[in-house]
């Protein structure tokens, strides 16, 4: 298949998984179309079951291994869906949090990194250092999925900007992190596919300087000189194609220039959402702006869950896998509370936070597409089976128990008077 017929098909099985969703389990969408991708793929399964000369799951899996998940995701849809998350959070919020957020962000998606890391290691009996991509790939939360089940619950402001911006920077912290655990890992290759001979320690910290320092250089460079050109236009439809640009070409630069694009997406984001709409737009232009992004938020949204849940046609699942799996889905929680909890408590002695913080953030820290693209990169070796199907495991549970709850526990827990 073409790109232009697996575009078609994705859109059309979005389009009617939606629609089931929306008439019979009236679900959250995203989580809606991805239970029901899981269930037509287990139907399929099941038709294969009873009438294997049909072939009908090779068939099927044919067509799921002919879309790359990973370039899909991790050179496209990413740097779109990230740019859009962070057009809606503004600077101003986000400064009366920054340090929960950049302690989250750095030191949070350090620790859970360890801690899945050196678990995971303890569960399968692999190399520390390869586990410890694991722990790397587990971190980051989905910005989309989690931005979207709490829109639900109608946290206080200072909530939910805690979770919004460190769900937007850790997701570009844990990628950087797992460019440079996977150059050490498996030094026959550098984080973005090319030969190298390795290169230690040094060339790890300078890896992990150029992609996240020099990607949000990136970001802010591009995002002001967007802004300072769109303050000489006012034409809603060119300054939409604009910052459709910036999200597009920025990112294919940052990865050309080997730095960080989700980093360099989000940067741009914050500056073009918050400055950009309002000093360099009129009142149409954001409504328009807002309004495309929006949109384009919801239908990419839609496509990823979809796509993670035809993906169970990609994984080889094992005895072996599926029980690291289970066990998986404490150790990625328990790493995730030690991720909020740690940064919390430093600096809780200089501010206060409501007695639901720790447990809203933890169980609201939604693994998504982005683990399963990252799990899909790996380079080819006995570890990467059980590497995937543990993701999956983990990012389906996630995104179905843990999305479907989190709503209800932060509604309840987030109704007592929150102190900033």
């Amino acid at each position: 298949m073409d790109i232009l017929q697996i575009a078609s098909l994705l859109l059309v099985l979005a389009a009617v998984f939606g629609t089931v969703n929306y008439l019979v389990l009236k679900l959250p969408s995203s989580i809606g179309i991805l239970i029901v991708a899981l269930l037509a793929s287990m139907g399929v399964m099941a038709v294969d079951l009873l009438a294997p000369q049909l072939g009908v799951t090779d068939e099927v899996r044919s067509v799921v291994k002919s879309i790359d998940f990973s370039e899909a995701l991790l050179e496209g849809m990413l740097g779109l869906l990230l740019f859009a998350g962070a057009l809606h959070v503004k600077l101003a919020d986000l400064r009366s949090e920054w340090r929960v957020v950049a302690l989250m962000a750095t030191l949070g998606v350090g620790l859970s990194t360890v801690v899945a890391g050196f678990g995971f290691s303890w569960i399968t009996g692999m190399p520390i250092m390869i586990a410890l991509v694991f722990g790397a790939l587990i971190s980051p939360t989905d910005p989309v999925a989690v931005l979207g089940v709490l829109r639900q619950a109608n946290l206080k402001k200072s909530m939910e900007t805690k979770i919004a911006g460190e769900s937007l920077f850790n997701d570009g912290v844990g990628y950087v992190v797992f460019l440079v655990l996977v150059g050490v890992a498996f030094p026959a290759v550098d984080a973005h596919g090319e030969a190298h001979g390795g290169g230690g320690l040094m060339a790890a910290a300078q890896l992990f300087l150029q992609e996240a320092v020099g990607g949000a250089l990136l970001g802010v460079v591009l995002g002001w000189l967007t802004f300072r050109v769109m303050r000489h236009i006012d034409d809603y439809s060119l300054e939409v194609l604009i910052t459709l640009a910036l999200a597009f070409g920025g990112y294919s630069l940052a990865v050309y220039l080997h730095l960080s694009g989700p980093v360099m997406a989000v940067c741009a984001g914050l500056l073009i959402g918050d400055v950009g709409a309002k000093y360099g737009m009129s009142e149409i232009t954001r409504r328009y702006v807002d309004g495309f992004w929006k949109l384009i938020d919801e239908i990419l949204n839609a496509v990823l869950f979809l796509l993670i849940g035809v993906e169970v046609f990609a994984v080889a699942f094992s005895m072996n896998g599926m029980v690291a799996g289970v066990l998986s889905i404490g150790l990625a929680l328990f790493a995730r509370l030690v991720a909020v909890s740690v940064p919390i408590l430093l600096l809780r002695p200089f501010r206060e936070f409501s007695k639901g913080v720790i447990p809203i953030m933890t169980w609201g820290g939604l693994k998504g597409g982005i683990s399963v693209a990252l799990a899909l990169s790996l380079p080819d070796n006995e570890w990467k089976p059980i590497i995937l199907t543990a993701t999956y495991v983990v990012v389906i549970f996630s995104i179905i128990v843990q999305g479907l709850t989190v709503a209800p526990l932060a509604t309840r827990l987030g109704r007592e008077p929150e102190l900033v």
